[in-house]
């Protein structure tokens, strides 16, 4: 349904990334059933990490992924990608058992050489697991985290560093890190609830923890040196609107006025 409707859109992107979570347990069969759903996208799309997947199932399942291997040889789905003019740096911030992000002190030293390398090239750089506290608290991460530190210092001064872009939290939000802005795209599956209580991990009160609102994706769009975030829900509502000649005379006043 949500490949349907971003097929369906008047502009297609250049690209397409999912950011993680593709399969809910890391299951080869959940991959191979997205490689099928994707096959007909007429663009290039490109797969990463999130804290449901399996990386080796992930990277067996989509051989194709660039990888960053380390020191011990281990893999890594993480990336850089050139997209016309706009460099975009992938970051795999899974950690097998671990619900949270993570960045070990390879990864963060890839992504810094990264950004060292390419200092004028506009960067938007997406991942993940958004490194905001966004007041969902049970989802959130907390400051000190070892992760959050080696981001921030890898990212530090690098002024090319125009967004960057999340998952996990199931919800659309916008937010910055260190004065970079973030988006945080909603998902095509069910949405965590939006409760910003503090939670007591000890008692249990009730609250909402995920609702079956609709899914969506975010369309990011980079134009004459500008980034800027859509976020597209999915589902059947009434148009109340369309472009017919009566509305000419309005449409041409609304450009009237911006001479």
């Amino acid at each position: 349904m949500t490949i349907d409707n971003l097929l369906g859109q008047s502009t297609h992107p250049d690209i397409l990334i999912l950011s993680g979570d593709i399969a809910d347990k890391g299951a080869a069969d959940s991959y191979q059933r997205v490689r099928a759903t994707i096959a007909q996208c007429p663009f290039p799309v490109h797969v990463m990490t999130g804290n449901h997947d399996d990386r080796r199932a992930l990277l067996k399942a989509f051989p194709e992924c660039p990888t960053f291997d380390d020191a011990t040889g281990k893999r890594y789905a993480q990336y850089s990608l050139d997209v016309k003019g706009l460099r975009v740096v992938c970051l795999d911030t899974l950690k097998h058992g671990r619900h949270g992000g993570a960045l070990c002190e390879a990864r963060a030293n890839w992504l810094a050489a990264q950004l060292a390398a390419h200092p004028v090239t506009p960067t938007l750089i997406v991942m993940h697991h958004p490194p905001v506290i966004a007041g969902l608290d049970w989802m959130d991460p907390r400051p000190h985290e070892a992760w959050l530190q080696r981001f921030g210092a890898a990212i530090k001064g690098h002024k090319q560093v125009i967004g960057i872009a999340c998952g996990h939290l199931h919800r659309p939000v916008a937010a910055s890190f260190d004065a970079t802005p973030v988006s945080i795209t909603p998902a095509v599956a069910p949405a965590v609830s939006l409760d910003l209580r503090p939670v007591n991990f000890s008692k249990a009160d009730g609250r909402g923890i995920v609702d079956a609102e609709p899914p969506g994706y975010a369309l990011h769009r980079w134009k004459d040196g500008q980034l800027v975030t859509h976020f597209q829900p999915v589902g059947d509502w009434t148009r109340l609107a369309t472009f017919e000649d009566h509305l000419v005379p309005m449409m041409e006043a609304l450009e009237a006025e911006k001479s």
